[in-house]
C-alpha cells in the first residue's frame, strides 16, 4: 500500500495524493484505505517513515569519521533521500515516525559531535538546523524542479528579467543564479552552517 502510496505521490504530487485516489489505484473501496489509515497524515507518516527505512543507509555517520565529515554526509544523505520522489521534502515536513528504529542513525549522530567535544544541547541544535536547511532547500528545488528533467520557466533568467527591474534591483535579479544549479548552492550552503558549528565548538584547555 504504502509503494502504491509512493507512486502515486509521484504521479500526483502532494496536493493530488489522497485516500480516494490511492484507493482507486488499488482497485479498492475507500472504507479499506481508511480502516488502515484514519486520514491523509497517518497515511504520509508511514510515508515518510518508509522513504527513510530504505534510505538510511545514505546517511552514514561512521565511527572514527571527524564529526564535520558526518555532518557533510548527513546532510546530503538526507537531500538524496528526499529528492527520490516529487514533492519528497513537502512529504517529510511535520511528519511523525512511526519507526522507533529510525532514531538510531539520529543517536549515532549526536554521538558523533558529542564525542568530538560539544555539549548535547548544542549537538542537537546543529543536528536540528541541518535537517532543516536541507528540507527548506529542497522544498525549494522541487518547486522549480517538481521531477527530473521538468523545469518550472517561472524561475527561469528570461522570466525573472521581465519581472524584476535589474537597473533598480541588480542584486535581486543575480539571486535568480540560486535557481541555476542547486547541487553547488546545496553545497555552499551546508558548509556555511557546519563552519558555523564549527565556531561554537569549545576550545580545548592546554595543560599547566
Amino acid at each position: 500500500m504504502i509503494t502504491a502510496a509512493l507512486e502515486l505521490l509521484d504521479e500526483a504530487g502532494l496536493d493530488g495524493l489522497t485516500l480516494r485516489r490511492l484507493a482507486s489505484k488499488l482497485n479498492v473501496q475507500a472504507p479499506a484505505i481508511y480502516w488502515h489509515f484514519k486520514n491523509k497524515q497517518e497515511l504520509l507518516d508511514e510515508m515518510a517513515s518508509a522513504v527513510l527505512r530504505a534510505g538510511v543507509q545514505q546517511m552514514p555517520m561512521s565511527v572514527g569519521v571527524k564529526w564535520d565529515k558526518c555532518a557533510m554526509a548527513y546532510g546530503r544523505g538526507l537531500r538524496r533521500i528526499l529528492l527520490l520522489h516529487r514533492d519528497g521534502a513537502k512529504m517529510l515536513s511535520g511528519t511523525r515516525l512511526t519507526d522507533n528504529s529510525l532514531y538510531a542513525p539520529m543517536e549515532s549522530a549526536l554521538r558523533t559531535l558529542v564525542d568530538a567535544g560539544f555539549a548535547p544541547k548544542l549537538s542537537m541544535v546543529a543536528l536540528s538546523t541541518i535537517y532543516s536547511y536541507v528540507v527548506g532547500f529542497v522544498i525549494e528545488e522541487q518547486a522549480v524542479c517538481p521531477r527530473p528533467g521538468v523545469r518550472d520557466e517561472f524561475y527561469g533568467p528570461q522570466q525573472r528579467g521581465r519581472r524584476i527591474d535589474g537597473e533598480k534591483f541588480p542584486l535581486a535579479l543575480q539571486a535568480g543564479d540560486l535557481f541555476s544549479n542547486f547541487d553547488r548552492h546545496f553545497e555552499v550552503g551546508l558548509k556555511l552552517i557546519i563552519a558555523g558549528i564549527a565556531a561554537q565548538k569549545p576550545a580545548k584547555r592546554r595543560r599547566t
